[in-house]
């Protein structure tokens, strides 16, 4: 897989691409990561990108032509182009499933007030947002993005286990997780994690991570295709919450 992102600040990208796992994925191959910095690609002599907007108003606005030309350097015929924009999808799991099977992709981080709408209109394929709320620049979506989409590629992780128990993989919240020491400042570990018992602990897992969901976020439910066991299971979760709080 290779992404592209088009930035105006590239070192905080470049940055980002030596961390962790990313960097990981890059050393072995799996991935091709590069900055690509729009400013390059600018007819200004003072490498301006941004001007005043039409009609008036606050703010900024970055320019086409950089932004067009930078997209263009990069651009192939399977790429698939994103501008990550307040205005955007609401970003989840299921999105950076999808986005994990392209080939390429080019993420846009705008800045200022935005960039200018004939980008959008003609040259974007997506518009993707990490929440309701206003950043200053794409850069930290874009390494959102990123850092989902790439722990799901094919040798990135040490399995497949390692993230397909994570929260939102399957529409459900992740189990209780514990380490060592067995007793901390009192509070111990669930007796059943020490058991040794796989197909107890495979149950206890299940249920706490519906447990888990129905108390954090109910509203993840509504969008599950569950089993008649899992419904059960959710119905037992129900009537113990119920019983607690009457």
């Amino acid at each position: 897989m290779k992404i592209h992102v088009l930035t105006i600040f590239p070192e905080l990208i470049n940055m980002f691409f030596n961390w962790s796992i990313v960097g990981r994925t890059v050393n072995k191959g799996i991935l091709s990561l590069e900055a690509v910095d729009i400013r390059d690609f600018t007819k200004d002599k003072h490498k301006r990108v941004d001007d005043y907007p039409f009609g008036g108003g606050p703010g900024m606005i970055m320019k086409a032509q950089p932004i067009y030309d930078a997209l263009i350097s990069v651009k192939e015929k399977k790429s698939k182009t994103i501008y990550l924009s307040p205005q955007g999808k609401p970003y989840n799991q299921e999105m950076a499933k999808t986005l994990s099977q392209e080939e390429h992709l080019i993420l846009l981080c705008g800045h200022y007030e935005g960039i200018d709408n004939r980008i959008i209109d003609n040259y974007i394929d997506m518009e993707i947002s990490i929440g309701d709320y206003v950043l200053t620049g794409g850069e930290i979506p874009a390494m959102v993005l990123i850092e989902s989409i790439i722990r799901l590629l094919p040798g990135a992780l040490g399995s497949e286990e390692s993230y397909s128990d994570e929260s939102h993989y399957n529409g459900l919240l992740e189990y209780p997780q514990y380490t060592r020491p067995r007793v901390f400042n009192g509070f111990k570990v669930p007796e059943i994690l020490l058991s040794g018992d796989h197909e107890k602990i495979k149950k206890w897992k299940k249920y706490k991570s519906l447990e888990t969901t129905y108390k954090k976020r109910p509203d993840l439910l509504n969008n599950l295709n569950l089993t008649n066991e899992e419904k059960k299971i959710l119905e037992e979760i129900k009537e113990k919450t119920r019983n607690k709080t009457s």
